[in-house]
């Protein structure tokens, strides 16, 4: 109990953007303390993680038979349940400069008009990844708030998205702190 409440309050809040491309990571009063790739190199043999990041994105196309180099999310949204969670767990030690015992609570952004299925995976993943509490925003309501946007205003603001994930379009409308407008096209 006690050794629990100390590796809270040594934990630093996060803030994730889990891309297609590339994931994020802020830390409050210290900005983007992470930008890796969201890549993933696997070994065939046992599954052990290998690489992430920037030396796992190296080994695209170049990787032996034995590694497997993944991107375990597609369109925004994660497709290795798996793989994700390792990597989200080897960011989280990576920002909390490999301390095991920190147990972070994490803002993830989401794409606007997942399911519910989907939202309850990047949950899951990220608690799994050892997230003390997991909150999920919608990527545009993210983007208008870091553009310092009036949400609060009854009037209406176009969030255009053009992240590495997005092969259709997207253009939500926010007003009064609400992703108002969604339409949504996914490339196969």
């Amino acid at each position: 109990m006690l050794l629990r409440a100390l590796a809270w309050m040594f934990s630093t809040d996060l803030a994730v953007d889990l891309g297609t491309a590339n994931t994020l990571v802020y830390v409050r009063g210290e900005g983007v303390v992470l930008n890796e790739p969201s890549v993933v190199a696997i070994s065939q043999k046992d599954h052990a993680l290998l690489a992430v990041g920037h030396e796992a994105k190296a080994m695209l196309g170049r990787a032996p038979d034995s590694i497997q180099v993944l991107r375990p999310l597609r369109h925004g949204v994660i497709a290795d349940f798996d793989t994700t969670e390792q990597m989200l767990k080897y960011f989280i030690t990576t920002v909390h400069r490999r301390r095991r015992l920190v147990h972070p609570r994490i803002v993830l952004s989401v794409p606007s008009g997942i399911t519910q299925v989907e939202k309850r995976a990047v949950r899951a993943s990220a608690q799994q990844a050892g997230a003390r509490e997991v909150f999920l925003i919608e990527q545009a309501m993210a983007a208008a708030l870091g553009a310092g946007l009036p949400i609060q205003e009854p009037g209406g603001h176009m969030v255009v998205d053009i992240g590495g994930g997005h092969h259709g379009s997207g253009h939500p409308v926010v007003s009064r702190h609400r992703v108002l407008q969604v339409r949504t096209h996914r490339g196969r």
